[in-house]
Parts: structure tokens; C-alpha cells; sequence
């Protein structure tokens, strides 16, 4: 199957551009994404990472303040 990609691939001008590319947009996505954790404040960290737990303890009260 990769011999009928690969055929048609050889076939058209320039597309050694696009592997290039997305290497660019992948290196580029990881490295703007690691500078962020590392300077993201940890405030916001600890905030959005208690959300689920947020979540669940008013799903609970909720719960229990439902008449059955």
C-alpha cells in the first residue's frame, strides 16, 4: 500500500515541502507547550487542577439535597 502513496507522492513538484512543515509545527506546538508549564503561575496550576474535585464534591451536595 505504501508503494501506490509513494508513487503518487513522487509525482507532484515541491512535496518535499511538507514533511518539513510539520516538523516545524510539531517542534514549534512542543516547545511554546514546555515554556508554558514552565512558566505558567502555579496558582492557576493548583486552580484548574482542583476543578474535577470541585465538580464531584457539589455533584454530592446536590445529591443529597434532592428530594428521592
Amino acid at each position: 500500500m505504501l508503494k501506490f502513496i509513494k508513487g503518487n507522492l513522487e509525482s507532484i513538484d515541491g512535496v518535499a515541502i511538507y514533511p518539513i512543515i510539520s516538523l516545524l509545527i510539531f517542534f514549534i506546538f512542543f516547545t511554546v507547550l514546555f515554556w508554558w508549564v514552565f512558566t505558567a503561575k502555579k496558582e492557576h496550576i493548583k486552580k484548574v487542577s482542583n476543578i474535577p474535585l470541585e465538580l464531584t464534591i457539589d455533584n454530592e451536595k446536590n445529591d443529597k439535597n434532592e428530594p428521592s
